[in-house]
């Protein structure tokens, strides 16, 4: 009897199931484009029949397979009911699913697949677009513009701006402050305006002033089709800039020329000259069209500025005008005070020679300092072809005034003067100009490689050596407004330029014209004095200066000037106890890493002389340590190991040293200053380390070691 297996192979229910699974196989198979079209459940059905009858009939014949086992082998077939030979490797063939790990390199994706996974997608480079530095300017100014108008600082922002270095840009800067302003409230414009004002000359040129104007004139089509009233309020800004003396006059009829008749550019122009710049009273008017409350002091200034330069032209009394000038209080704005002086000397010329009594009187009292006066003349230069259409005579007359100050000694002579055909006659101005420029970009190459050689090869190359000091100023000035690790840099840089490069004479006079500005330095940098102060006592106690070089200083600046204070400040750091080693941490200890294994490699090498080392050996190791001024270190090392040791030998050392040049008397003399200092805590080691100190002393002061003003007096 054949079992139910050869009977059907599956159960009534088996067959049901089978049933229901084909037909839900074939639903799948209708919404899946990669299943066989030819399949149907009617074809399965009927293998599935056809395989059942096989298999009856082969256990009728008695032709299956032994025992309990299978029926007929199983044949594998495709979906379309086709005979699949199978392969040896167990791949499959035609129809059948493969390997488990083949893969169809030649398939692609279909957007349309139910399960189409966009990461799947090969990758393709994009090339990503490259920002010019124009605009990363763009997009540098647009906060520093937003932080003004939240918090309005000035000085932030113009250091902010500063800070950028583009300053052929500034015109977008322009641009891109009336713009936003024009969209806002009028505190807002009333600040565009006021810090205009306050950019122009130290930050901005009246040059990018002026083309930034000019771009917001071609712009001004676009900016009114989402500011309705653009065309009045460009006007009124152009107008402001005019009384405000940050755009000449000319200005507006420059630009009539070169404008479309049609142009809305054109009608702000017009709005600008005919409304605004023709009215009664025109500057008190649109100095307060937005409120004008901040601008106040400054307006009050000019005009008591103007009062008191008319009244001396009455009167002629010298003193009483140099006093009234100096109860205005604002020396950082006495520019105002040259450039209204001048203007009205050009105006009358019966006024002219009272003029320059008065400038030149207050030149010598120190009441305006040299780089005030030069900033005036400057902005007389600017406004120079504005006051010739007043003033015929005017370049002819401003060469005259210039040449007189020059010759007097009120103007520096670098000063670029205008002769009557309105160009540049001063080529050694031109090649200051060009000095400075390439000076700034050295110094801001070495603040980022701090390569010591190389600002000295530079320097050398640069062949200006009568410039030297005001590379010292500029050094000195860009790192006061950076961080510690700048400050500490331009430190070493300035010891290393005194060692090969730079006279003292040159460093005196730096330091002479950063005093003398330093009232200006203080408007962008609140605590230059303070700085300048470290500086200088750095400067002391690194050798680049001598104590006596302070005096000397001194006597070039007036008492009571913020830089004869900071003077007098740098002159108690550089002499109070320790003074060495907290003004080599004035900045955070930049290099204390330095000088920690300075003292470490200073001592081993004293060692090993003491030992009987080479004094030739020895001298070059201090040599290599590249630090001329820290010797005084190996001074006081010196003293206190002999005392020490008992041992007088190493006292040939610093004579060797001391002949060869290698220690200065500066610091050796700072070397014995430092063991006086502390006698008291050396004597309780060394009983008799006040008598051997005395015994060095004498033979030091022999040998020609030491300062004459170095006192031996010690405590008892």
């Amino acid at each position: 009897m054949a079992s139910p297996r050869n009977e059907g192979f599956l159960t009534q229910d088996q067959r049901e199931k089978l049933r229901i699974a084909v037909q839900n196989a074939e639903t799948l198979s209708l919404a899946s484009p990669r299943s066989p079209t030819g399949g149907s459940t009617s074809a399965l059905l009927q293998q599935y029949e056809q395989q059942r009858a096989a298999a009856a009939a082969a256990a009728a014949r008695g032709g299956g397979g032994g025992g309990g086992g299978g029926g007929v082998r199983h044949v594998r077939r495709s979906h379309s009911g086709k005979t699949i030979k199978v392969k040896k490797d167990g791949a499959g063939g035609k129809g059948t699913w493969g390997k488990l790990i083949d893969t169809d390199t030649d398939a692609c994706l279909d957007r349309n697949d139910p399960n189409y996974d966009s990461d799947e997608e090969p990758y393709e480079l994009v090339e990503a677009p490259v920002s010019t530095p124009v605009e990363d300017y763009k997009k540098s100014v647009a906060p520093i513009i937003e932080e003004y108008f939240s918090t309005g600082d000035v000085k932030l922002a113009a250091s902010d701006l500063k800070e950028l270095g583009y300053d052929d840009f500034h015109r977008y800067f322009v641009k891109k402050l009336v713009s936003m302003a024009m969209d806002r409230h009028d505190k807002e414009k009333e600040m565009a305006s006021v810090l205009l004002s306050s950019l122009y000359g130290d930050v901005i040129s009246s040059t990018q002033i002026r083309l930034g104007f000019v771009m917001l004139l071609e712009a001004v089509d676009d900016l009114a089709v989402d500011i309705l009233d653009a065309v009045d309020v460009l006007a009124l800004f152009i107008a402001r800039a005019v009384v405000d003396d940050i755009l000449p006059p000319a200005f507006l009829s420059r630009e009539k020329a070169s404008l479309s008749e049609s142009s809305k550019g054109m009608q702000v122009v017009q709005i600008a000259e005919k409304s605004y710049l023709s009215a009664p009273h025109h500057a008190e008017l649109l100095e307060r069209r937005w409120g004008g409350s901040t601008r106040t002091t400054v307006d009050a200034v000019k005009l008591r500025i103007t009062d008191l330069l008319k009244e001396y032209i009455k009167n002629g009394d010298t003193a009483e005008a140099c006093r009234c000038i100096r109860e205005l209080a604002v020396p950082f704005f006495h520019h105002e005070v040259v450039k209204r002086a001048l203007t009205l000397g050009m105006e009358s010329p019966t006024a002219e020679a009272l003029i320059v009594k008065l400038l030149k009187e207050a030149s010598e009292e120190l009441l305006i300092s040299s780089s005030q006066m030069m900033k005036g003349f400057s902005r007389v230069v600017d406004s120079l072809d504005d006051l010739s259409l007043d003033i015929p005579s005017a370049k002819s007359q401003f060469q005259t005034l210039v040449s007189k100050a020059v010759s007097e000694g009120w103007l520096d002579s670098s000063f670029v003067h205008v002769g009557a055909n309105g160009d540049v006659q001063d080529d050694e101005h031109e090649k200051l100009r060009r000095y400075k420029k390439e000076a700034v970009s050295m110094i801001h190459e070495y603040f980022l490689s701090d390569d010591v050689p190389e600002i000295i090869r530079s320097l050398k190359e640069l062949g200006s050596p009568e410039y030297n000091p005001v590379f010292i100023k500029k050094l000195i000035t860009i790192a006061m407004d950076r961080k510690n690790r700048e400050k500490e840099m331009a430190s070493i840089l300035l010891s290393s330029l005194s060692m090969e490069l730079f006279s003292t004479e040159d460093i005196v006079k730096g330091f002479i014209m950063l005093l003398e500005s330093a009232e200006d330095t203080a408007l962008d940098i609140l605590d230059a004095s303070d700085e300048l102060g470290l500086f200088l006592a750095r400067a002391v106690i690194d050798d680049v200066l001598a104590p006596l070089s302070l005096d000397e200083i001194s006597g070039k600046l007036p008492p009571n000037c913020s830089g004869a204070e900071t003077l007098n400040m740098a002159r108690s750091l550089a002499t109070a106890r320790h003074a060495g080693e907290r003004l080599l941490r004035c900045w955070g200890g930049g290099t204390g890493w330095v000088v920690e294994d300075t003292k470490d490699k200073i001592a081993k090498l004293l060692e090993e002389y003491e030992s009987g080392g080479d004094v030739g050996e020895a001298c070059n190791c201090i040599r290599e340590l590249h630090m001329p001024f820290f010797n005084h270190e190996v001074v006081k090392k010196a003293l206190v190991m002999a005392m020490e040791k008992k041992n007088d030998r190493i006292l040939g050392l610093l004579q060797e040293c001391f002949g060869e040049g290698i220690i200065t008397i500066n610091q050796m003399t700072k070397g014995f200053s430092r063991v006086r200092d502390g006698l008291d805590d050396l004597a309780l080691d060394i009983p008799d380390a006040r008598e051997k100190f005395l015994s060095y002393v004498e033979h030091a002061k022999k040998s020609g070691w030491l300062l004459p003003s170095f006192g031996v007096a010690t405590s008892a």
